[in-house]
């Protein structure tokens, strides 16, 4: 079965629950304000591709090819990006909203989440080696075994990050922060 090539096309207000979009690889293509909720990409191919304004809330991403996509203002919820293909995988959030999702052993250095919720979202064994979280909230996030060195989280808060199970040489943290990583002591901090 050939697969379908689309390229350089923008979707804008496209409903693709009731027309679901078509299997195959989208390259340089960009979605507005699109709609894709609870639909089964997998296998499907996306590179350099922009999603803007859309809502992927529940979407299936078994075999998933995301290479060097930029996700800004959308809505993530519930997303396993660990059944995606690792080949090539790199990805880029600006206010977005990721709560429920899991990036459980995904290599994602220097990657850049900015203005997002990252509550309830699995970054265990993960490698977020130089990535940047700027004004994130990560409530409930998990951490265990997680590649932090170099990582920046001095703008971020609601983290809870374990010192002793986690790699975070170099990593950086704000004054106020430093309270997320003694949590577990059950220590006062004035």
């Amino acid at each position: 079965m050939e697969r379908t090539y689309i390229e350089e096309k923008t979707f804008d207000k496209t409903d693709f629950t009731k027309t679901p979009l078509v299997k195959g690889e989208y390259e340089n293509c960009t979605f507005v304000r699109c709609d894709l909720s609870n639909l089964d990409l997998s296998g499907f191919d996306f590179s350099e591709c922009e999603f803007s304004g859309c809502n992927l809330t529940m979407v299936k991403l078994d075999k998933t090819g995301l290479k060097d996509i930029k996700f800004k203002d959308c809505k993530l919820l519930g997303l396993h990006f660990d059944y995606c293909r690792d080949f090539l995988f790199a990805v880029d959030f600006d206010n977005c909203n990721l709560n429920l999702s899991s990036f459980y052993k995904r290599k994602l250095k220097k990657t850049k989440f900015r203005n997002t919720s990252l509550r309830e979202v699995d970054f265990t064994e993960s490698d977020l080696n130089s990535s940047v979280f700027e004004n994130c909230d990560l409530l409930g996030a998990t951490f265990d075994n997680t590649i932090l060195e170099k990582a920046d989280f001095r703008t971020s808060y609601n983290y809870s990050i374990h010192p002793e199970s986690n790699r975070i040489k170099k990593a950086k943290f704000s004054t106020a922060g430093v309270a997320g990583l003694l949590g577990k002591y059950d220590i006062e901090i004035e």
